[in-house]
């Protein structure tokens, strides 16, 4: 069931990572004044159709901007490892980038808070790191470029065993290589 909530998760956010930006690309590609008025359009432009590294150094200072932008976290609910609404942006930046600079390498590293067991929490923080890899690679990131660990419970962000506490370890960090 969680990987089947998962999966729609991750379908959604691929429809709205990668369709609002071709709808964007397009009026700007057929030279429409409205797209001319917004600097970004032809930046977003050039980052979706390069290929390779070669490419528009303006797509790459855009993508390098855009994840300088969000945080490099995404944070979890209890016992989930679902990707929330409000971390499509960082999904969307990160993928992006990756998908702009075909040498950047990340890793994804999985965590959890320390209620349950050893074992549980590695598992865990392995299926939010994988929830999360899957969803860059939905932006276009080449998954040979994106690997994922897990620190369980072993890396927490905030020692507080309260609930705003184990909150904070709940995540899944995003770390360009």
């Amino acid at each position: 069931m969680k990987w089947i909530a998962a999966a729609v998760s991750l379908a959604v956010l691929a429809g709205c990572a990668s369709k609002p930006q071709q709808q964007a690309d397009a009026p700007a590609a057929a030279g429409s004044a409205g797209a001319a008025a917004s600097a970004p359009a032809p930046a977003r432009a050039a980052a979706s159709t390069q290929p390779t590294d070669a490419g528009s150094s303006q797509a790459i200072a855009l993508a390098r901007s855009r994840i300088i932008g969000v945080e490099p976290s995404v944070y979890f609910d209890f016992d989930k490892f679902n990707i929330k609404p409000e971390f499509h942006n960082t999904i969307s930046a990160y993928g992006n980038y990756l998908s702009v600079l075909k040498s950047a390498k990340m890793v994804v590293e999985g965590n959890a808070d320390e209620r349950g067991t050893v074992e549980y929490n590695l598992a865990l923080g392995q299926k939010r790191a994988e929830a999360v890899s899957i969803a860059l690679q939905a932006i276009g990131a080449n998954p040979s470029n994106i690997e994922t660990i897990s620190n369980g419970e072993e890396k927490p962000r905030n020692a507080a065993k309260t609930e705003a506490g184990y909150a904070e370890n709940r995540r899944a960090d995003l770390v360009l290589k």
